[in-house]
């Protein structure tokens, strides 16, 4: 099970967590999860309960989810923006009684809330009892992550303990991860890509966990320095700002770079690589998958790509029939493996569109080059129709990103009447003052098919993104 697989890897003197000056063992983080566990369980939580989670990066969040999952509770992370209304329609989805939380939540009284400051101490000091037996399965779900909702109302991915511990697996073998690695959890838990290969991936194998819960780019630095840190994994926006305020000392005890969450720009990844003289490691993933399901390998990296499918998961690409296509043909990207999720919270007919013989349909195009390597092109959900012609944001803000002074850009379809749709991009810039928009317009034009052109660039201060740092391409059409 999860909690087993996880715990029975580590040695005990090994420093498992550290955070605001503590260090914490594998054997105190050990025992303040025996603690956690047996508060929950004197305070009414059994296995198969659905216990809600809402906290931000810290020991905390590791000791709950890990208790949980020993005590045979399915966990529900939350994304900490969500509003109460929000938080309230995952509970009631998921079946939940109980909220583990950093705050008191406005939300109905039926839910019973533990706050974690108010009660910590109690929880530290409770007598750790033996647990009732309960019997489980790696095919029980042990977690459930809710979608970020850009195409609708939230989905609850329901992953099972096979799920979560295959996925670890293959990203330790990846990257060949050790006792000796000291990795750096700075994207937010409650996401998935931050939980496996963050958390997971580094209990598993034994190595320490940086915990940092805000990422301010100046101080994050000074973090990987401090602790040498050795893996850091990151999204777009977060490898935009190393490159823009870094220097080469920063990274010296680096050995792995991982960036997934959303596309990375070429041009990020190749000023990154000049700058640094190290390599950043694209993947690719979902919260179906648990969520990783491709990584480019560390010494044969290919620019663009988000890399080879990980160890035990099996990719292909087909056309809007199902039928398999050849290499270079762009199609929706399929994934099989251990990884794949047991289904959707409550949706049958969903899960049966979604999964299809074992096959988990992303809505992602792409293609595969002659020696597997995937190739993103964009969302099914983002392509952009003008008058009949497919074109895909990706594309435009490649060359977005090429044009000097751009920090940020996205691209969205808007109604026209005489076209159905045309392109909207919107950009964050260094210099607003000094920014030349003629001149983004005039590059624009020269790489691109008229009919690709952007209506408009809109300069906004930043983009809207989401906790992991995704830009929220919703919420610009909105």
């Amino acid at each position: 099970m999860f909690y087993n697989e996880i715990i029975n890897n580590c040695p005990a003197s090994n420093i498992a967590l550290r955070t605001n000056g503590e260090s914490i063992s594998y054997g105190q983080l050990e025992e303040r999860i025996e603690r956690f566990c047996s508060f929950f369980h004197k305070s009414g939580i059994n296995a198969g309960d659905y216990l809600g989670l809402y906290a931000g990066n810290s020991p905390e969040f590791v000791y709950t989810y890990l208790a949980a999952s020993k005590l045979g509770a399915v966990i529900v992370p939350f994304n900490r923006m969500l509003t109460g209304n929000e938080v309230e329609y995952i509970a009631e989805d998921a079946d939940m009684k109980y909220i583990v939380t950093m705050k008191p939540l406005e939300i109905s009284p039926r839910y019973q809330q533990f706050v974690l400051p108010k009660i910590l101490d109690d929880i530290l000091e409770t007598d750790i009892v033996a647990l009732p037996e309960f019997s489980r399965d790696i095919h029980d779900v042990n977690t459930i992550i809710y979608t970020s909702g850009t195409t609708g109302k939230p989905k609850g991915a329901m992953l099972t303990h096979e799920n979560l511990v295959s996925n670890a697996k293959s990203v330790i073998d990846h990257f060949d991860f050790s006792v000796e690695d000291i990795h750096l959890c700075v994207l937010p838990m409650f996401h998935s890509f931050a939980w496996t290969v963050s958390v997971t991936a580094a209990l598993y194998s034994g190595a320490t966990v940086v915990i940092e819960d805000v990422f301010h780019p100046k101080n994050i630095l000074q973090r990987i320095q401090e602790e040498k840190v050795t893996v850091i994994s990151g999204v777009p926006a977060m490898y935009s700002y190393y490159v823009s305020l870094g220097h080469k000392e920063d990274f010296d005890s680096v050995r792995v770079f991982i960036s997934g969450g959303a596309s990375l720009p070429v041009e990020i990844l190749e000023n990154f690589e000049k700058k640094f003289d190290k390599k950043i490691c694209e993947g690719y993933g979902l919260s179906e998958s648990s969520p990783v399901v491709s990584i480019n390998p560390m010494h044969r990296t290919k620019p663009g790509s988000i890399g080879l499918p990980i160890k035990d998961v099996h990719v292909k690409i087909v056309n809007d029939k199902g039928q398999d296509l050849p290499t270079g043909t762009a199609g929706e990207i399929l994934v099989m493996g251990p990884n794949v999720m047991k289904g959707y919270k409550n949706l049958p007919e969903e899960t049966k569109k979604t999964i299809v013989d074992a096959w988990l349909h992303t809505g992602d195009i792409g293609y595969l080059d002659e020696d597997g390597y995937i190739y993103i092109v964009d969302r099914i959900k983002d392509i952009i129709i003008v008058s009949g012609l497919n074109v895909y944001p990706r594309e435009i803000e490649e060359l977005i990103y090429q044009y000097g002074g751009v920090l940020e850009a996205a691209v969205i379809g808007i109604p026209d009447k005489k076209r159905g749709e045309v392109p909207m991009a919107y950009i964050a810039v260094e210099n607003r003052d000094t920014f030349d928009l003629e001149g983004l317009e005039k590059h624009l034009n020269d790489n691109l098919a008229q009919f690709k052109w952007p209506k408009k660039i809109t300069i906004m201060e930043s983009l809207p993104k989401n906790a992991t740092g995704k830009i929220m391409k919703r919420a610009l059409k909105e």
